[in-house]
């Protein structure tokens, strides 16, 4: 297995939210326009997702060479965006790349739905060494984060179906973003209760 490396912060994030922000500042400048491809008109949203699919391919091959190890996350989204963007292009059709955050976060919340089932914590697997906590702080959390996870798919449906599209693009590139990291700012007391010293999660 190839061992995992540390690069530079700033080139890590830009790497992660890079494509994402290009995306957000092509579509704003290329919105209004209309492209004849092939005897096909594609409005500016579809080309943009058709560029979009290889910058997110690349960005994220980039990361995995540089610090040997994807998450299952990463991996997840590149597969919807191919797969969902794809659609989008191939039959012209921009509500199937819409789609993509429904799928993403239902898929998500589904899977740590199937974990608690179980009686555990996947969310565990991928996190502890980012904030360790107790198995009880763990199974909260990942409660918590499932309902998270529920409540985003269905606002991106709420919002690409009754809005247009550059609402939707807003929302996509801040409100999503913004919505997960509200999340884990307002789980402060349950870290604060849970939490484990480093020390602790070694013995």
């Amino acid at each position: 297995m190839q061992p995992t490396r540390e690069i530079n912060p700033f080139l890590k994030s830009a790497l992660e939210f890079g494509p994402v922000l290009i995306f957000f500042i092509a579509y704003l400048r290329l919105k209004d326009r209309v492209f004849t491809i092939g005897g096909t008109e594609y409005d500016g949203f579809i080309v943009v997702t058709a560029a979009f699919i290889p910058l997110l391919i690349l960005a994220t091959g980039a990361l995995w060479a540089l610090t040997g190890k994807l998450s299952r996350m990463q991996v997840a989204t590149v597969i919807l965006v191919v797969v969902f963007g794809g659609l989008s292009v191939w039959l012209n059709d921009d509500r199937f790349f819409k789609m993509k955050p429904t799928m993403i976060y239902a898929l998500f919340g589904g899977l740590l739905l199937f974990g608690l089932l179980r009686g555990k914590s996947y969310l565990k697997y991928v996190m502890e060494e980012v904030m360790p906590l107790q198995d009880a702080g763990w199974m909260i959390l990942t409660r918590r984060l499932m309902f998270c996870f529920f409540a985003l798919a269905v606002a991106n449906e709420l919002i690409w179906r009754n809005f247009p599209t550059e609402t939707w693009v807003y929302f996509k590139t801040f409100g999503l973003t913004a919505a997960v990291f509200a999340f884990f700012m307002t789980q402060g007391k349950l870290f604060q209760t849970y939490g484990l010293e480093k020390d602790q999660t070694k013995e």
